[in-house]
């Protein structure tokens, strides 16, 4: 892991750059002053006209930014201090506007779209993940952790779908923001602040794609888009961060444009509805907290689970169902649904293996529901389930070398076997670089071939670099 000590950050938390690329350093205390008076004035505005629209609030944020600028210069040029260039009032005045309307001192980041992740261990103590795998040090982005803290409630206030609190009564919070990205942060029950965003930087993506970026070879690719042809109910598994959500989307634009689905998901992260030349026929459903206090049964106000919006989309008319993520009860009725809908539903899961995926959902299903039996749990995914995916992450920073993403195992599943565990057979398996080769052709392969598929796929001599590894073993 690289800690790069001397970055743009360290070196003032730019806002904006020069003309000649360098960073602009930015006088934090006076951003602070300005957002006040901006936000005071923002405010006042308000009050007289509570109907002014989010545009027209931006417009007179701005006004109100470059008349304070405007202020600042003529002190300066007063009392002697030299006034600021064409790129510092820039810099500041994006900045101000950060700080009123988006995420602060994070904002750059977030406009990066070489970043990945965002992680905040106190204000001081910042880390950006790049796409290139490099994990960076930069500079504080708040002047306290009670700063960091303050700014977090103003994100929450007003960047959310729907208002967010982060109090002592609420240290946990988790939302999206309007540009797709997950925030999750943690107070009170931690030493010092937490804050993690998680970008989604590749969205419109298909299994062509995922060669090109190496995640899978060309025979898997053909494998995979004959599963979706064919309806078959797939499970992704892989660790935190190891691309699932990105192999999701890219199952999903192999569907055709008429299919009706619907997406479930905690927080939208698949943002398949917000690609309606792929997808014009998708009910995107998104969990909801709840406000207030909880009431006898346990629940606050307003809250609606992935429980209920697995067992509700049922009579929304659609012909798939995709979970984002199967973390808790809503495994259950997303079993039912597999085992009785007309196939083609997928879910991502936490899990070591494609072995041990089944592990993780038959105790997720008696977890979800006391009358679940392990005979039932596991007899019903041996039923439902299909396919199990499995992405595998090296990460090899840590002596120099880089991380990989990529499919190492595909599993299909041929009900129940022995001792009432599901029967599987390994199709693909990890080769010498780990990467998923060919290695049993399928028990339902007539499913595929009905579908397009050539089955010559899973024989030696086809797909590139894998062929040789491959050639030795059959």
């Amino acid at each position: 892991m690289s800690a790069d000590l001397t970055t743009d950050g360290l070196r003032g938390g730019a806002a904006s750059r020069s003309p000649d690329d360098s960073p602009v350093p930015v006088d934090w205390a006076l951003v602070r002053r300005l957002h006040e008076v901006t936000a005071s004035g923002l405010a006042g505005e308000l009050k007289r006209r509570p109907s002014l629209s989010p545009a027209a609030q931006q417009e007179l944020a701005r006004t109100l930014i470059q008349d304070g600028i405007d202020e600042l210069v003529r002190e300066r040029m007063h009392a002697g201090p030299a006034v600021p260039s064409a790129a510092e009032e820039r810099a500041i005045t994006e900045a101000v506007f950060a700080a009123q309307f988006g995420l602060g001192r994070l904002q750059p980041y977030v406009d990066n779209p070489l970043v990945e992740n965002i992680e905040a261990h106190g204000h001081d103590n910042v880390w950006i993940g790049y796409a290139d795998g490099r994990d960076v040090r930069v500079a504080p982005i708040a002047d306290s952790d009670e700063d960091l803290v303050r700014q977090l409630q103003h994100i929450a206030a007003r960047l959310g779908r729907a208002e967010r609190t982060l109090t002592t009564a609420s240290p946990l919070l988790t939302m999206r923001l309007p540009d797709g990205s997950r925030l999750a942060a943690v107070i009170e029950t931690v030493p010092r602040p937490q804050l993690v965003i998680r970008r989604h930087r590749i969205r419109n993506v298909d299994l062509d794609d995922l060669v090109e970026l190496r995640a899978i070879d060309q025979p898997l690719a053909e494998f995979l888009r004959a599963a979706v042809r064919a309806r078959k109910n797939i499970v992704v598994t892989g660790g935190q961060g190891a691309g699932k959500t990105l192999l999701l989307r890219g199952l999903a634009n192999e569907l055709p444009v008429e299919e009706n689905l619907a997406t479930i998901e905690k927080h939208f992260e698949l943002l398949l509805h917000e690609l309606p030349d792929r997808h014009p026929r998708v009910v995107p459903f998104e969990a909801r907290e709840g406000t207030g206090e909880r009431g006898s049964d346990g629940r606050r106000l307003g809250e609606v689970t992935l429980t209920e919006l697995v067992e509700h989309a049922l009579v929304m008319n659609v012909s798939r169902v995709w979970l984002g993520e199967v973390r808790g009860d809503e495994a259950w009725p997303l079993i039912e649904v597999m085992e009785a809908g007309e196939g083609g539903s997928c879910c991502t899961l936490h899990a070591r293996s494609a072995h041990h995926a089944f592990e993780r959902l038959a105790n997720l299903c008696m977890r979800g529901r006391a009358a679940v039996s392990p005979e039932h749990a596991y007899r019903s995914c041996a039923s439902a389930i299909d396919l199990v995916v499995h992405i595998t992450t090296v990460d090899e920073r840590w002596i120099g070398g880089e991380r990989h993403r990529f499919v190492s195992q595909v599993v299909e599943c041929n009900g129940v076997g022995e001792g009432g565990r599901p029967a599987v057979t390994d199709v693909f398996v990890p080769g010498p670089d780990g990467r998923a080769v060919p290695d049993h052709d399928p028990v339902a392969l007539a499913d595929y071939v009905r579908v397009g598929f050539d089955p010559d796929w899973l024989r030696p001599g086809r797909g590139g670099h894998w062929a040789a590894a491959v050639g030795g073993r059959r």
